[in-house]
């Protein structure tokens, strides 16, 4: 399914004024930030408005290392031909989402209308040398975001599972 709309404005530089991440929110506005995409997101197919129209967005449900509950997140869709995985910019720290994906693989995509079960392969030492070079090579927001702090970005292949 291609998300991509004719009016959205592409984001082509990590330092865009106008990219969501460099827009300024109250706390109040960042707490339920996720919970209005990820409505949104349910309520259409997949498809959202505002600062997120026209992307190819997935919600990705993991399972709590520490509380063992569902947590789901809204990530961009990124694709190597047909290998589909996820990043993510971070702080200081490395996201919820994926240090979820560390503890237990197994997770819920939804992209689209559709769910399904698939894992998550953290990728880490010579596969994540080798596919982060390639990622930062064709995702020129990713190599500029990394080029600004120190930690390896996130890198996690999603594959599609048979239901357990």
């Amino acid at each position: 399914m291609d998300n991509n709309r004719a009016d959205a404005k592409e984001t082509t530089s990590y330092d865009d004024p106008d990219a969501p991440w460099n827009k300024e929110f109250s706390e109040e506005e960042m707490a339920g930030w996720n919970d209005g995409v990820i409505t949104e997101f349910r309520e259409n197919e997949g498809r959202v408005g505002g600062d997120y129209a026209g992307a190819t967005l997935l919600l990705l449900t993991t399972t709590g290392a520490k509380s063992g509950k569902p947590h789901v997140v809204p990530l961009g869709a990124l694709y190597r031909g047909d290998v589909m995985y996820v990043s993510s910019f971070m702080e200081d720290k490395y996201p919820a989402w994926y240090h979820n994906a560390k503890a237990d693989p197994r997770v819920t995509i939804e992209l689209g209308g559709e769910e399904f079960a698939a894992k998550a392969d953290v990728l880490t030492g010579e596969r994540y040398d080798e596919f982060a070079a390639w990622a930062l090579a064709e995702n020129s927001l990713l190599a500029e975001y990394q080029a600004k702090v120190d930690k390896p970005l996130p890198l996690v292949v999603l594959t599609r599972t048979e239901p357990e």
